[in-house]
């Protein structure tokens, strides 16, 4: 496999064309099976959902759906980050949430991002961390159909520009 600077990504956003491919990523990559309405939600966010390629070949994928909130504001919520094994290590995700977040504070009334990890994905937990995600309440049974079903809930306030 390339070096890190040397594996070439592209990106995209997810749409009709290419859903199915974001299903098929997920379904692989996490232990539990996201409903079509999820899907739904995140293709009607636009940037906020990115699809990312390795010479046509979808290798990872963060998917966002926007949450209206009083006042006309929003908040996105991260329901799926991952990245295929054999391609971790080469900062596709740290792209990913880069891209996502960029996309996000573009928008004046996206005020927060926040996302859910399983409690005892430690690695998780970093990763978010490190871009300025505060770690917040322990939700119990969170992924009832999980043998560790608690998650943590994680948020980023957002700066206007």
């Amino acid at each position: 496999m390339a070096r890190l600077s040397e594996l070439s990504v592209s990106f995209d956003i997810v749409r009709e064309k290419n859903l199915e491919q974001l299903k098929i990523l997920n379904n692989v990559i996490f232990p539990i099976k996201y409903a079509d309405e999820i899907y739904r939600q995140c293709m009607a966010c636009g940037d906020l959902t990115q699809l990312a390629y390795h010479n046509d070949v979808l290798v990872g994928a963060i998917a966002t759906r926007c949450e209206k909130q009083p006042q006309g504001k929003a908040k996105a919520y991260i329901a799926t980050l991952g990245v295929l094994a054999p391609y971790r290590n080469y900062r596709i995700g740290t792209k990913l949430l880069q891209r996502t977040l960029k996309h996000a504070s573009q928008d004046p009334n996206i005020e927060e991002v926040y996302v859910h990890v399983q409690a005892d994905n430690e690695e998780a937990v970093r990763f978010y961390q490190r871009h300025g995600f505060e770690l917040g309440e322990t939700v119990k049974d969170y992924y009832k159909k999980l043998p560790q079903p608690d998650a943590v809930l994680l948020s980023k306030k957002l700066t206007t520009s």
